[in-house]
């Protein structure tokens, strides 16, 4: 049972890594991830055995995506009055986040277990993993690919809506939430509850229009 102390200590020396270097790239998540991603390949487990040992974590992602609906609650009277904005901003998020997603497989001619979890990516992982089922790809390969898209939204997206001048707390928010969805919400709760809260709903939205997009494409709508 190593695999589920080293992912914690992991984890515990990203946050304490953030709380003194002010980097995209100290990310307690995406530390966790290449520690047990590198320790997995030194010993040479599989990934099914390392899900077994970690599962008390992973019960855990369904309340970690329910509690971010407390933001959306302490800014609920100011997301009333922008639900028009919210609603239009995290569509069009999430449709870019899919395009963007089923351009690059093809131009990188990925396989098509690459492709199909690429379809499920800018969902967030819990969901990505059960539409799996749907896409035929596999479980673990889409619940990965959906926690590396939300770590490279989580480090790229902020700075660069810095650099093209995008400052409002809703729009960063919305637009974290959905390309980078649970990664990028904790990134965006950083910058300020009302961001958080836009990109809780950014997630929201996302998680939703993946699943009808999944569907409709396996002709379970």
């Amino acid at each position: 049972m190593i695999w589920l102390p080293l992912t914690l200590l992991a984890f515990a020396a990203g946050v304490l890594l953030q709380l003194r270097v002010r980097s995209p790239l100290a990310n307690p998540t995406l530390i966790a991830t290449l520690v047990a991603a590198a320790g997995l390949l030194l010993t040479r487990t599989g990934y099914p055995q390392y899900q077994e040992q970690v599962r008390p974590l992973t019960a855990l992602l369904a309340p970690a995506v329910v509690a971010l609906a407390v933001p959306l609650y302490q800014q609920r009277a100011l997301l009333a009055r922008q639900w028009q904005a919210l609603l239009v901003g995290g569509l069009l998020g999430t449709a870019v986040g899919v395009t963007t997603d089923t351009l690059l497989s093809r131009a990188l001619n990925l396989g098509p277990d690459a492709e199909r979890s690429l379809i499920t990516a800018p969902a967030t992982s819990p969901v990505a993993l059960q539409l799996a089922q749907f896409t035929g790809a596999p479980a673990e390969l889409a619940a990965t690919l959906a926690v590396l898209s939300g770590l490279m939204g989580a480090m790229l997206l902020p700075p660069f809506l810095t650099l093209i001048g995008v400052r409002h707390p809703l729009a960063r928010g919305i637009a974290i939430g959905s390309m980078a969805h649970g990664v990028g919400t904790a990134r965006a709760r950083e910058e300020g509850s009302t961001t958080g809260a836009a990109s809780s709903i950014g997630m929201g939205l996302a998680a939703v229009l993946v699943t009808l997009m999944v569907a409709l494409l396996s002709g379970q709508g």
